[in-house]
């Protein structure tokens, strides 16, 4: 069996593309085995899928290509420095080669530097983006989008925990695994946090289709040992030894990364937590997924089972799970003065789910108050509470909940949270989330007038920040016309 160390330096070089920001090196043939001996010893760890990384695919991600566009990217937050925090491109030229960004500029500046073997592809009339970013969403629940009638914790028990106990089938997990990530593609998102369900088999299957497409993928096994059906429950040690044993074989191999997953506080023992802190304790690159303060009865419920601490984020906090890699979903109702402190103290971050609080009745995120006392934040669909895969009618939504609240958030401030922010959310920025050189090349091409209402919108348009709002409100699947993950083109309308 090959150390997983080993599979990470093998699907980088097929891929061209390492952990390291700086541009990469050749590696001699001595020290890497050619594609097809690394499928047969890939196979030997059930990880035969990454043969789709052999042949055309590969060679695509080898060479030097330039795609001509308008081009959008941000450099820093739009929200403290606006003028200087984007970079936009009306007529540029975005140069990929193995796997990684070159350069942005003008096309007439930059056709220049190509060398004459380059490929060009014309995308004129389109606008290139670095790819989504998704900073919590369920693949197990996208087959229970859209279930009508409940809350929260009627909601899990109606609709999600008979879906979740599926996933103990390999067959199925993969084949909903293939799905969903060919959706998240479709939609333009390049990245996610995920969640699988509490069976290992959910998590292998995951990563495998992950690894095989190349993606940048963060995932982890539910910990669930309370408060559940006994079908999905485990226990505070196999939980553990579960994870352990996925850390060991998943995280940082390709461009893959684990989350340990206590679905929320009330589903897991204190034995549980304390466990699940011990493996952040260890693993200190891996990240923490979980959710908090979503709906008022669920912090309630915790307040019962918790009575020793000061309120839900404390529940966490005390067990070690906060921090810069810990990703908390919804905080809708957070103490304005202990939690929001703890939260901005610790460098944790609140994944923003506006789709998913307002089909649960759950409450409005305060977007802006958070945002301004400088909290961490990101944005979330949260399929399959959340009723839509795309990012563009996350940040739809999530517009209408500021509204509500007599808040704003603009147009730069959306795209920049799927983009940049929300690798900087989750500690990707030195990897992903705009075009600096040596980046990983994770971009999508946006077509502005995919329909006819947009269009007749869009011909109105006058400003960067007039086209992006329309995006972002009438936006989704069909205005995404390709998308490509590490350089590799995953998808692209007819």
């Amino acid at each position: 069996m090959i150390p997983g160390s080993c599979i990470a330096k093998a699907t980088s070089q097929i891929n061209n593309n390492n952990h390291q920001k700086s541009t990469p090196s050749k590696i001699t043939r001595k020290r890497l085995p050619k594609p097809l001996q690394l499928v047969l010893a890939l196979q030997a760890v059930g990880l035969a899928a990454l043969t789709a990384f052999t042949g055309a695919k590969a060679e695509q991600a080898k060479r030097e290509t330039a795609y001509r566009a308008s081009i959008l990217h941000f450099l820093s937050d739009p929200a403290t420095t606006k003028d200087k925090s984007y970079e936009y491109i009306k007529d540029g030229l975005l140069i990929v080669r193995d796997g990684q960004i070159v350069s942005a500029g003008p096309y007439k500046s930059s056709i220049a530097k190509l060398a004459k073997t380059s490929n060009v592809v014309n995308y004129s009339g389109y606008l290139i983006t670095p790819g989504f970013v998704d900073a919590h969403v369920h693949y197990p629940q996208v087959e229970i989008i859209a279930s009508y009638g409940e809350q929260l914790i009627e909601w899990l028990n109606t609709y999600v925990f008979p879906a979740e106990r599926k996933y103990s089938n390999s067959q199925y997990a993969r084949e909903k695994a293939e799905f969903f990530l060919s959706q998240l593609i479709k939609n333009g998102t390049t990245t996610a946090l995920v969640f699988a369900t509490v069976d290992p088999t959910s998590v292998n299957a995951f990563f495998e289709a992950a690894l095989a497409k190349n993606m940048r993928m963060i995932a982890g096994k539910v910990l669930m040992d309370r408060n559940a059906p006994a079908y999905l429950l485990d226990t505070p040690e196999s939980g553990y030894q579960e994870s352990l044993n996925l850390i060991k074989k998943w995280h940082g191999v390709g461009r893959l990364s684990y989350a340990i997953t206590p679905r929320f506080a009330p589903t897991s023992s204190p034995a549980q937590l304390q466990a699940a802190g011990r493996l952040k304790a260890e693993f200190p690159s891996a990240y923490v997924h979980t959710h908090l303060s979503e709906n008022k009865n669920e912090i309630a419920w915790v307040k019962s089972l918790f009575p020793e601490r000061k309120g839900y984020l404390d529940v966490y906090h005390h067990y070690g799970l906060t921090g810069p890699r810990s990703i908390f979903a919804h905080a809708v109702h957070l103490d304005p003065k202990d939690e929001v402190n703890t939260i901005i103290k610790t460098k944790s971050v609140l994944a923003f789910c506006p789709t998913s609080n307002l089909f649960l009745g759950s409450g409005l995120f305060p977007f802006r108050t958070l945002r301004d006392a400088g909290a961490r934040i990101a944005l979330g669909t949260d399929v399959g509470a959340g009723t839509s895969l795309s990012i563009l009618a996350t940040l739809n939504e999530g517009y209408k909940v500021a509204q509500l609240q007599q808040q704003k958030l603009s147009p730069l401030e959306g795209f920049y949270l799927a983009t940049l922010g929300g690798a900087q959310s989750l500690s990707l920025a030195d990897r992903i989330g705009n075009f600096l050189p040596g980046k990983e090349a994770d971009f999508i091409v946006l077509d502005p007038k995919a329909t006819a209402i947009s269009k007749l919108r869009l011909d109105k348009s006058q400003t960067l920040e007039e086209m992006l709002f329309a995006l972002m409100i009438l936006g989704d699947d069909r205005n995404i016309k390709a998308t490509y993950v590490a350089g590799v083109k995953q998808h692209e309308q007819p």
